[in-house]
């Protein structure tokens, strides 16, 4: 049996056709995200659900649905298979008895970014890419900075100063080339295109195979979000094979929701789920939700959102290279959008952290509060079965509960 059945690349726009066994970065039609493409039915003929219950619990037991090619060529840390824990006292806090967080901060490097990072780093080195460039919020560059050094891959990665402190120290402890900018991710972005322009002894005149450098930022190559889908693979397979009423998602550059609308689709084309697939939920910060407004409007892409702040710096973005893909997935499930302001998701950081000894981080808060509101609205009814992202760590956030206790004399 082939180790992955991936048979292509196919534009997420135009639909234009790539072939997958060299490196891409956009669609050489029309400048959008490529999407992975697998021969389902060689898959859907030799391979069942259960066949998974004796394989290893990681992301790689999903192989013959993911890009590597060949198994030596994997670059793992144990990376995937994280809980799917019930929040009973929360649920019951806010009406949603079934209740579920799917807890990423328990994942190499502490946040779902080493899912994105183990399947984009091992598919670049296979690919005979030498050097990696990407701009960050932070965690996706630590994990591309761990990942990349695990294969003896170069990377240079680029973020704002503002960015938590942490994931700075991942990637420098890594060896990655770390450049602050003080800007937005939007900002790192246009650096590391220029970066990669001026290193490249071809210019943009050249491939991507041939660049000295290949820029891997947020959906500029195809193979993240095969990494972030296996969420959406795990949801099914923790659940019997079933899928949840609703699952709610932090939203920044939108990658993971992509994947897990992906993960949907590609298993329902299998036959190992059937029925109406989960509603999807993007949750974005009041201080910068271009996808919310976007939703709000109709519209099929977003406006870049002036001015963007929160504390979910993870969901900073000013707007998304996948916006179109992300709209579309809320329009297929019948998914809603929605912001929640600061003030709401450090509160409910703290409530979810004191009811279920959970410290989540600021985007799974914002994903907990979109949960509360949603419910509040009747939006959610009280018997649906809710998943939650906490896609990372609060561990990684400690400034998010600031600690005002005084220090008392030692004992005499």
């Amino acid at each position: 049996m082939s180790f992955s059945h991936l048979s292509h690349l196919e534009c997420g726009r135009c639909g234009a056709a790539h072939t997958a066994d060299r490196p891409h970065n956009l669609c050489e039609t029309c400048g959008s995200p490529l999407l992975a493409r697998y021969d389902l039915a060689a898959i859907r003929a030799t391979l069942r659900p259960a066949d998974l219950a004796h394989r290893p619990p990681d992301l790689w037991r999903y192989h013959e649905l993911l890009p590597v090619g060949h198994r030596d060529a994997v670059v793992t840390l144990g990376e995937g298979m994280t809980p799917l824990l019930p929040m009973a006292r929360y649920g019951e806090r806010i009406g949603l008895p079934r209740l579920m967080m799917k807890d990423e901060g328990l994942i190499p490097t502490g946040s779902f970014k080493a899912r994105g990072a183990a399947v984009g780093v091992s598919r670049a080195a296979e690919l005979g890419i030498k050097q990696l460039a990407m701009p960050t919020n932070g965690n996706a560059g630590a994990a591309w900075s761990v990942y990349g050094a695990r294969a003896g891959l170069a990377t240079t990665i680029v973020m704002p100063a503002d960015a938590p402190e942490i994931t700075r120290r991942e990637c420098v402890a890594a060896g990655a080339d770390l450049r602050l900018v003080d800007g937005l991710i939007s900002d790192a972005g246009r650096m590391v295109g220029e970066l990669v322009a001026r290193e490249d002894g071809r210019g943009q005149a050249g491939g991507a195979s041939d660049r000295v450098i290949f820029d891997a930022s947020t959906l500029k190559e195809p193979y993240r979000v095969e990494g972030k889908k296996t969420m959406g693979l795990e949801i099914v397979e923790q659940l019997g094979w079933r899928t949840p009423d609703v699952i709610i998602y932090p939203t920044g550059g939108g990658v993971g929701l992509i994947g897990i609308h992906k993960a949907m689709n590609e298993l329902a084309e299998l036959g190992w789920i059937t029925g109406v697939p989960p509603r999807l939920v993007a949750v974005q910060a009041a201080g910068c939700a271009p996808i919310v407004r976007a939703f709000e409007r109709g519209e099929r892409e977003s406006e870049f959102w002036a001015g963007s702040h929160t504390v979910a710096f993870g969901i900073n973005v000013p707007r998304p290279l996948g916006d179109f893909l992300i709209l579309e997935a809320l329009a297929e499930t019948s998914g809603t959008a929605i912001s929640v302001g600061d003030d709401e998701l450090l509160d409910d950081l703290r409530t979810v952290a004191a009811l279920e000894g959970a410290f989540v981080c600021p985007e799974g808060a914002a994903a907990f509060t979109a949960a509360r509101k949603l419910r509040e609205s009747g939006w959610i009814a009280e018997d649906d079965r809710v998943v939650v992202l906490n896609t990372g760590t609060g561990l990684k956030y400690p400034q998010t509960v600031p600690v005002d206790t005084p220090v008392l004399p030692a004992p005499a």
